[in-house]
């Protein structure tokens, strides 16, 4: 399966080569096209050949050039599909972290079933503020963004009340090592442990901690949530990933039943908590 930084710019070649044979179906050269466009020569090549990716005006500008107007919406449409499919956390993240959390409250608003699987830190409706100011103190850090990381963990803790009634479910997975990462200190990590210790309670809720002796049936994956079974959200160091696909949609469902077949849950699950804690003292 192509990775979905490549899959994004076949999409964006595919509406290039669109715009490309509108052109030469209006019969007209890359020169005048750029005349009755009103830019340079240049920019029409890069366009055409999905080195610069078009604004919806370029788009609007070249279909009207092209004598093919109604068009447009649907080239815009899968030009902002390519946009949404790998976007660069210095994108997302360039104005800081607040209006980042804010964003996603109505997609969070709307679901109804989460699946999510977390193998680096504690899933962030779950997390407690502290750990919340810890982690994405280092992110802003890292990452160079304006620092308003008081504001993002209140917006994320806002957020989190979705775990709250509502009719939603949230089938949670986490590796062993999420307990034990340091994200803060041992305070931070005491009560973070505590927090999740309460929340496995809430009836919304259902925790699995895979173990680090568990024989597995996958490997550790990258951070993922899937939201109502229709739409998966991913995260890596550079990019946030979104995908759409039903087969993409299904790879992940999979991979989130083949990790669940090896989680501890219940008193197995609090067991692993309390050994994570006692290493705190």
């Amino acid at each position: 399966m192509p990775s979905p930084s490549l899959k994004a710019q076949e999409v964006r070649e595919a509406v290039a080569g669109r715009l490309r044979e509108i052109r030469l179906d209006a019969g007209i050269t890359g020169r005048e096209l750029a005349i009755r466009c009103g830019w340079s020569e240049s920019k029409s090549s890069r366009i055409e050949h999905a080195k610069t990716p078009p604004s919806d005006a370029d788009i609007r500008a070249w279909c009207t050039a092209c004598a093919v107007p109604e068009q447009a919406a649907d080239l815009i449409a899968a030009n902002r599909q390519a946009d949404s499919m790998y976007v660069q956390w210095k994108r997302l993240q360039r104005t800081g972290l607040k209006r980042l959390q804010e964003s996603g409250v109505p997609l969070y608003k709307q679901t109804q079933q989460f699946h999510v699987y977390c193998s680096n830190v504690v899933p962030g409706f779950l997390q407690t503020p502290d750990y919340a100011t810890a982690l994405l103190t280092s992110i802003a850090r890292f990452r160079e963004t304006p620092d308003d990381v008081s504001d993002a963990v209140t917006a994320r803790t806002n957020r989190s009340q979705v775990i709250h009634g509502g009719g939603r479910r949230f089938a949670v997975l986490v590796e062993e090592s999420v307990l034990r990462y340091r994200i803060g200190n041992a305070e931070v990590m005491a009560t973070q442990l505590g927090h999740l210790l309460s929340v496995m309670g809430l009836p919304s809720i259902s925790l699995g901690i895979i173990p680090f002796t568990a024989t597995r049936a996958a490997w550790p994956l990258e951070t993922f949530t899937i939201f109502d079974r229709r739409r998966v959200h991913m995260e890596t160091l550079s990019a946030a990933i979104k995908e759409t696909e039903p087969s993409d949609v299904a790879l992940y469902l999979k991979a989130f039943e083949n990790l669940k077949k090896v989680a501890a849950y219940g008193t197995d699950a609090r067991t692993l908590i309390a050994s994570a804690f006692d290493v705190l003292h």
